[in-house]
């Protein structure tokens, strides 16, 4: 079979499952098995042999399933880079890349100690570390396999010695001074759980999802923290849920925070603040 046959068959398989996005997972899949580009598959046609051909069914039964096509190929792209992700982190977004420029813009030329609560995959403190040379930072998750995660990430672009990784919560960091608090912490309303799309709802990590019953739980932590731990001028940098710019602003008022700056997603929401004390 060739590669734009076995395309065809992994597509139609999941269109007919009403998977949106059937054609560029089935794309994705079978480069990720042949260890080529979607670029060079899209122009090359070559035979696949038995053993892909087996692997790429295998996969897209998976993808049947709703299984993320992240976790399925563990990985996931973010500014460019490829992140190793699995069901313990969750899959970064590309509204989350919007959280970076700006944090570059304010801080280039720096000398930057951060911290990123919610570490995650490690996409942000990578994403951070990578843009800004005399940047130093420490990442905490509460879930010890996201931190190691995280540390596989690091290590593989050669970070290690610029960052510390720790399996602790908000409430346990220490009372050390920051230029920089980054975080995307969990924003979902409790009860619109459910409602997810059943490829997050089923397989992505629900304390990184759930922000409790006002979608704010973890947000305000973070806040209240940043308060104690963030040095004068200091900048605290959140990714927030649509619709809940003017909650968080007000709890940034409350606890004497400035806002600098806000950026808006792809559809015009309002996803990160920029804010100082």
């Amino acid at each position: 079979m060739k590669t734009t046959q076995l395309l065809d068959f992994g597509s139609n398989i999941l269109r007919s499952k009403k998977i949106i996005s059937h054609r560029i997972d089935s794309e994705v899949i079978l480069s990720y098995i042949l260890k080529i580009s979607r670029e060079k598959l899209l122009i090359k046609e070559d035979k696949v042999c038995n053993e892909n051909i087996i692997k790429f069914r295998s996969l897209i039964s998976r993808r049947l399933k709703q299984e993320p096509v992240a976790y399925i190929i563990a990985r996931k792209e973010f500014r460019s880079e490829d992140f190793f992700v699995d069901k313990k982190s969750l899959i970064p977004r590309p509204e989350t890349e919007l959280l970076i420029d700006p944090i570059v813009k304010i801080f280039k030329n720096k000398n930057l100690f951060f911290l990123d609560i919610g570490v995650g995959s490690g996409c942000i403190i990578f994403s951070i570390l990578k843009e800004l040379n005399h940047s130093k930072g420490i990442g905490i998750d509460i879930c010890k396999k996201a931190v190691l995660n995280a540390k596989i990430n690091l290590n593989r672009f050669n970070l290690k010695n610029r960052v510390k990784l720790l399996n602790k919560s908000v409430d346990q960091v220490l009372n050390k001074k920051f230029d920089l608090i980054v975080s995307n912490p969990p924003y979902i309303v409790k009860r619109e759980i459910n409602r997810l799309a059943n490829d997050i709802r089923k397989f992505e990590p629900k304390v990184a999802l759930d922000g409790g019953n006002d979608g704010l739980d973890v947000i305000k932590k973070v806040i209240y923290k940043s308060k104690e731990i963030l040095k004068l001028k200091g900048v605290l940098a959140l990714e927030i849920g649509r619709g809940q710019y003017f909650s968080v602003a007000r709890v940034l008022r409350e606890n004497n925070f400035r806002q600098i700056r806000i950026v808006k997603d792809y559809q015009n929401n309002i996803r990160c603040i920029f804010s100082t004390l």
